[in-house]
């Protein structure tokens, strides 16, 4: 049971104040019938709460995918340079939202935006195995050196990493599956073999790849089966 200024005022970022003077407009209904104060008590897994005639959908957490564009910064704020949040609709403002790993300022791709920090730490922890699978572009072309050096882990000024999976797509272009993140990785891993990164573009985290019809720069929710592929279930 939770109060019900309190559900309102997660859900859809009033105030408790503002929630009071809609319950005192009979502007909000408890499974039809007018709410008669704002702090009763309500069991949302029962109680269907409207506001304006519009039913709450009341969520513990939200899980956004973004298609990231170039030019913004994974971080819930930057002084110089744009976030990823401002990309965000406005009805998730009130959350405290924050991109789940991180993209480089110029690679684009799919991002994981929420407010769950434990599932975020989950899909991000080396020990989870979560692979993240990227198209890459650089400007010498691809070679099995390249492949094999991928495979056996590259060895870079912080440590060796882990083995990965490099498939040559074209001649200057392939895609690499990691399960680790470090800062820059697969510009670094490429560097090792004397390439420069020219475009990287993240497809996929775990089982669920980036769906064709979302734009660049558009978000939407994740369902419950898209939340399970990026955990490999």
């Amino acid at each position: 049971m939770e109060r019900l200024d309190k559900i309102i005022s997660n859900q859809m970022g009033y105030s408790r104040k503002e929630v009071k003077d809609l319950v005192k407009s009979k502007r909000v209904l408890i499974n039809d019938v007018v709410a008669s104060k704002s702090d009763i008590k309500v069991d949302v897994s029962k109680d269907i709460i409207k506001v304006d005639g519009k039913e709450i959908s009341v969520k513990e957490f939200v899980y956004l995918m973004l298609n990231k564009p170039k030019g913004y910064v994974s971080a819930t704020e930057d002084k110089v340079m744009p976030t990823v949040l401002e990309l965000i609709p406005i009805e998730y403002s009130h959350r405290d939202l924050f991109p789940a790993g991180r993209l480089d300022r110029d690679t684009t791709g799919l991002m994981l935006i929420t407010d769950d920090g434990e599932f975020a730490h989950n899909i991000l922890s080396p020990k989870k195995h979560v692979k993240k699978t990227y198209e890459v572009v650089i400007d010498i072309p691809m070679t099995e050196e390249m492949v094999i050096g991928f495979k056996n882990g590259v060895n870079l000024i912080d440590g060796e990493c882990k083995s990965s999976e490099l498939i040559i797509t074209g001649e200057y272009s392939g895609t690499v599956i990691l399960t680790e993140g470090r800062y820059h990785q697969i510009k670094r891993m490429f560097g090792c073999f004397g390439a420069k990164v020219l475009e990287l573009n993240r497809v996929g985290m775990g089982n669920f790849y980036l769906p064709a019809d979302l734009e660049i720069g558009e978000c939407r929710e994740f369902t419950d089966e898209d939340l399970k592929k990026i955990k490999g279930d």
